[in-house]
Parts: C-alpha cells; sequence; structure tokens
C-alpha cells in the first residue's frame, strides 16, 4: 500500500476577489452565487479546482522549457540524450533561480512523453495504454503530470501521488470604523494550526481583539454592518507565521464566536453587478443584468497537500481487463513537491475560478513543508 510520505501546509491570500461559482443561478441576494461548505455554509476554495488549475500550469511550464521543440510528435522523442539537451540548453538561457532544483524535476524520464494536452480531460480515453504511448492525442500516462495527478485509459489506471485537500478561510477581511480586521474563529484557528493552546474564545456574542488594539480595554466594534461588543484579551495564536507570510499584525485580528462566523462572513462577500453586451449596438443588452458574489481580496486561505509514495509499485505488473501493464519509473517525492513550488507563482497571474478576465482570480500560493 502507498503511503503519504510528505504532507505540505498550503497558504494562499487572495489579490484578487475570487469567483468559484456552483454552476447556475440562483433565487435570493445574487443570481450566481458560490461554492460553499456544506456543513459551516462558508465559502471556499474547492479541491478539485485547485488540484485542476495546478496540473494545467505544471504542464504549461513544462512545455515552455521544449518552447518550438515541444511540437515533436511523441513517436519520435525517443533520443533521452536529446531531449536533454534541449532541456538544458533552455534553461541554462534563462535567467531565473533555483536551475538546479528546476531541471531536477524536468530531467524526470517521463516527461520526454508530455504534452500540454496532459493537463485536461483526455480526448483518447478509449485507446489502450502503451508504456510508450507515442500518440500525440490524450494523456501520455508517463511524465511528471499523469503520474502526479493520475490518468486513466482503457485498460489502465493510475490515481496519481498528488491529494489537495479544500482551502478554506482563515482569515475574512472586514470592514470597521477602526480600520480592515481579519475576523476569524476558535475552531477556524485550531484546525488551520495557529492556536497554540487552549482556545479561550467562548465569550457569547462578543468579539475578542488582542491586548494592545486600538481604543479601550472594552467597547463596542462593528463588522461590517453588525454592531458588536468586544474585550481585549491575550491571544495564544502563533502570530509569527501570520506575520511572516502575510504582514498582517496582531491589533488587527478579531476573534468572533464560532456559531456567527458564517453568517458574518455571508453577509460581507463583494457583490458586483454585470450586463452583457450586445455586440450589434454595444450597448447593454435588455434583460442580461445580473450580480455575482466573490471572496473578498485579502482573505487568507488555508490547506494541505498530500504527497504519497508508491515507489514499492515500480516494476510491479498488474492485471486489467484481461491484460497485463507494468508499472515504470515513477517520480519522487522531492521532484513533486519541486514541480508544485516551480509553478505555484502562475496563481499570480493567471489565477484560478471564474470570470478571470473580469479582474477575479488572482491567489498568492504559499508551501511550507
Amino acid at each position: 500500500m502507498s503511503k503519504i510520505s510528505l504532507n505540505l501546509n498550503v497558504w494562499a491570500i487572495a489579490t484578487d476577489p475570487i469567483y468559484i461559482g456552483t454552476g447556475g443561478y440562483s433565487i435570493g441576494r445574487v443570481d450566481n452565487t458560490i461554492v460553499r461548505d456544506p456543513i459551516t455554509k462558508i465559502p471556499k476554495i474547492p479541491g478539485t479546482s485547485f488540484a485542476g488549475t495546478w496540473r494545467y500550469y505544471i504542464a504549461l511550464y513544462l512545455q515552455s522549457l521544449f518552447k518550438d521543440q515541444y511540437r515533436i510528435k511523441r513517436s519520435e522523442r525517443i533520443d533521452v540524450d536529446k531531449i536533454s539537451d534541449l532541456f538544458i540548453d533552455d534553461i541554462n538561457n534563462r535567467n531565473e533561480q533555483g536551475f538546479s532544483e528546476i531541471k531536477e524535476w524536468v530531467y524526470y524520464e517521463g516527461n520526454r512523453y508530455a504534452a500540454i494536452k496532459c493537463a485536461g480531460q483526455d480526448e483518447s480515453p478509449q485507446d489502450e495504454y502503451s508504456e510508450a504511448c507515442t500518440k500525440d492525442t490524450g494523456h501520455c500516462g508517463n511524465c511528471i503530470v499523469c503520474k502526479g495527478f493520475g490518468f486513466s485509459k482503457k485498460d489502465h489506471s493510475w490515481q496519481g501521488m498528488l491529494s489537495f485537500s479544500d482551502l478554506n478561510i482563515a482569515l475574512f477581511p472586514i470592514y470597521t470604523r477602526w480600520g480592515t480586521k481579519w475576523i476569524s474563529s476558535g475552531r477556524i484557528l485550531n484546525e488551520a494550526g495557529l492556536l497554540q493552546e487552549g482556545d479561550g474564545f467562548d465569550e457569547d456574542n462578543m468579539i475578542i481583539l488582542n491586548e494592545g488594539a486600538y481604543g479601550p480595554k472594552e467597547g463596542w466594534l462593528n463588522l461590517g454592518w453588525l454592531n458588536l461588543p468586544y474585550k481585549t484579551a491575550k491571544m495564544n495564536i502563533d502570530f509569527n507565521q501570520i506575520n511572516s507570510l502575510f504582514n498582517i499584525k496582531e491589533k488587527d485580528i478579531c476573534i468572533v464566536p464560532d456559531k456567527l462566523i458564517s453568517q458574518i462572513i455571508n453577509s460581507s462577500l463583494e457583490v458586483r453587478t454585470s450586463v452583457s453586451i450586445d455586440p450589434i449596438t454595444g450597448a447593454a443588452k435588455d434583460g442580461a443584468l445580473f450580480t455575482s458574489e466573490a471572496i473578498p481580496r485579502a482573505t487568507v486561505f488555508y490547506g494541505t497537500v498530500r504527497i504519497y509514495d508508491k515507489s514499492m509499485f515500480k516494476g510491479i505488473e498488474i492485471k486489467i481487463n484481461d491484460s497485463y501493464a507494468k508499472i515504470n519509473d515513477l517520480p519522487t517525492v522531492k521532484q513533486l513537491t519541486l514541480a508544485l513550488k516551480s509553478t505555484a507563482g502562475f496563481y499570480e497571474t493567471l489565477g484560478i475560478g471564474g470570470m478571470t478576465t473580469r479582474g477575479f482570480g488572482r491567489l498568492k500560493v504559499l508551501l511550507n513543508n
């Protein structure tokens, strides 16, 4: 059986509003709603969206190293030394840091069969899998993308070595009369691993501010439209981790009761009103007004990426549909880790979710062991 070899902690902060829709219209405050946790009703970034975009970014980066040579048919990519030389030339011509780390995962032997189509849905899942996989359609089944994220063919399937959790909200920005504050709750901080000991956040309908925050030790503070009493207290929170990653000050964090956090977040989401444009007249199309909600910028998320060590399967022949398939070489845990870290920067430019051409989606992603 495979075992979890490495747990990577994922931290992210939204630099644009994040919109990941539920796939339809609803009757209510907004037309286009976003994905929420079914239990807490707090918005989140689903692990499927997170894994799907990262798969594409790794494939995109891998193909960019080939430049024009990536158009070589897979059937002609049989000279490993030739492909390695192309990688060497392309990487050495780049003025980037971490060349040795990039080479370590790019040099994975199966990458010579890779194509950009390994990132999306397999165009020919009905084809039989062969270790060479020289066809130009569908998943190759050999590259670090296919091995890391999985693939499926008619007679051979591979689960993959990476597992992505949802990205849940750890700190949510909200307007107050003292400026922007980031709210959280005891349960969320505990799940995110930021609560060092105890909770101390059991006060009903009361906000907890850290010692040294603005104003007197007790009083009232608005969180958006909601006005609640507050008091200051010593917080057992790992502020060093928050400050090192996002530069959010201790005095700007508010703890609210678990029973109120969902209502406060959902009433403070960003809502945008848009209209479709008539391509003939260039004016707004009648009856095409719609509203969309989104997670606001500066929201902090947390999650995990688990990397499974499946090295014990190398060389094993497995029987599938009366045929045998041999599991060839697998990428190492380190190669997969480097591939993720080398491509996390794509989220800061290409983003995640829908309506990225309308100013949504950009996300700064950080990985910690």
